[in-house]
């Protein structure tokens, strides 16, 4: 029986090329994402691939879709909890609903994914990788909800390690740097994508590929022994200090 992949956030971006990347490798993959209709074209034309609609935050969503899912496959062996969502702004003026929105998606949805598939995830003493983000290992400006939440996802990870290695469920967290997706183009000024060339060593984005390679990878049998860690996907920009002038206002 082919192995199944389950990623959240898998209507574009990370999400997308990762499902792509598993469907390459010969696994089969749950598509999960709340945008439907930006979900039904993303896997029209992926075979072995179903798709899901599901909002993380919403528990009895995520009992219902984790359900469908092995009603449908038959087994999980991996779980790739990519969902999330950004709200960047001054400290002062995120509100306790901006901070609770961005919680709710990328903190709390990574916990209720995971409580729910660990039952399917012991049997096939699958992986879990989380995704968080560079903003989790480094303060920055402008991320105090985004940020926080991310390195909640860091502790998460290995606390999850911990706790289900006995089970041989492998649990690791990749944090990409900047990459250059659709939405991050549409929103970075030329100034901003200067400052982030001048400040990671290999003077680019990364691309959503590079990401998924990572992920991939920490869901394989190649990685059988690698749980707990946290893998910076970011060209080297979290070695390089802290802040840049174009993301202060």
């Amino acid at each position: 029986m082919l192995k199944t992949a389950l990623v959240t956030g898998a209507a574009r971006g990370i999400g997308l090329a990762t499902t792509k990347l598993f469907l390459e490798a010969g696994w089969q993959v749950a598509m999960i994402d709340r945008d439907l209709p930006e979900l039904d074209s993303s896997a029209a034309d992926l075979e072995k691939a179903e798709h899901f609609a599901c909002d993380v935050s919403i528990p009895d969503e995520v009992a219902a879709t984790v359900a469908q899912v092995q009603k449908r496959f038959g087994r999980i062996d991996a779980l790739v909890n990519n969902a999330g969502v950004a709200d960047f702004g001054p400290i002062e003026e995120t509100t306790f609903d901006r901070w609770r929105r961005v919680m709710s998606t990328n903190l709390d949805g990574v916990f209720l994914m995971s409580q729910e598939t660990i039952p399917a995830l012991k049997e096939t003493k699958g992986a879990i990788v989380n995704i968080a983000s560079i903003s989790g290992l480094r303060a920055s400006t402008l991320r105090v909800a985004y940020g926080t939440s991310k390195a909640a996802v860091i502790q998460l990870t290995k606390q999850q390690a911990a706790e289900l290695g006995e089970y041989g469920i492998r649990c690791n967290c990749v944090c990409p740097g900047p990459v250059r997706t659709k939405l991050a183009m549409a929103v970075h000024s030329q100034e901003i994508i200067d400052a982030y060339h001048d400040a990671i060593p290999l003077n680019r984005y990364g691309t959503e590929r590079e990401i998924a390679e990572v992920i991939v990878f920490l869901c394989s049998d190649k990685a059988s022994y690698v749980t707990g860690q946290i893998v910076a996907a970011d060209g080297g920009f979290e070695s390089t200090g802290v802040g840049l002038p174009a993301l202060r206002s």
